[in-house]
């Protein structure tokens, strides 16, 4: 009968009360092994490069050396070893980015025990495991890029340009200066966009550049 492997787990957090915290944590799990905890990235890769590490919890605001180039040079360095973010973060932006280097996992720190454990495994066992609110976080951002660029897809570029400048308030002078083009280009390209979008008056305008993410 074979023994199951102890996964070996690094943690990564400025905040040393959150540390001690893990490290409580998994003294009581029999199937993980708390290996070491580190204050930044610098450290994070130096303990990697001396032990075995299986699994990195990983913060991403930390001093020296953050938790995303943090995870870049591991994703680079030592792509066997897993990163899981855990992090207060829960921007769409920040979640995208960790996933493009090849993180793991994502956890806000708000998870509960439970989940905590079965990201560790889940990603040992080679799955990926992001906390169901990083994961409508990041759908609702595409249903809203979606429903952007079918508010703006008849518009031409320069089109979009001029909806911004007017929904920041900006005259056609104004607008004709920063686009380097004439006022009467300007109101042409304004009376252009009523047009496309069905859409009579300034007001209606600014409503569908603000819709459309283009200012807030």
């Amino acid at each position: 009968m074979s023994v199951a492997k102890v996964i070996r787990v690094l943690l990564a957090d400025d905040h040393r009360i959150i540390t001690d915290g893990l490290s409580l944590l998994l003294e009581g799990v029999s199937d993980m092994e708390c290996v070491g905890a580190c204050a930044n990235g610098a450290e994070v890769l130096e303990s990697i490069a001396h032990l075995g590490v299986d699994v990195v919890l990983m913060d991403i605001d930390m001093p020296v050396l953050d938790g995303i180039a943090a995870t870049e040079r591991i994703k680079r360095d030592h792509p066997a070893v897993k990163v899981v973010v855990l992090s207060m973060h829960d921007e769409p932006a920040v979640v995208k980015r960790v996933m493009e280097l090849g993180a793991d996992g994502y956890l806000v720190k708000n998870c509960g025990r439970d989940e905590l454990l079965y990201a560790i495994r889940a990603v040992h066992a080679g799955q990926r495991h992001f906390t169901g609110a990083v994961v409508d976080g990041l759908v609702r951002q595409r249903n809203e890029q979606a429903a952007q660029h079918e508010l703006l897809k008849d518009l031409s570029e320069r089109e979009v340009e001029v909806l911004a400048a007017l929904a920041e308030g900006l005259g056609n002078k104004e607008i004709g200066d920063r686009l380097f083009i004439s006022p009467r280009t300007v109101d042409t390209h304004r009376t252009n966009l009523m047009r496309k979008l069905d859409i009579h008056n300034l007001a209606g305008l600014v409503r569908v550049a603000m819709k459309a993410g283009l200012v807030r």
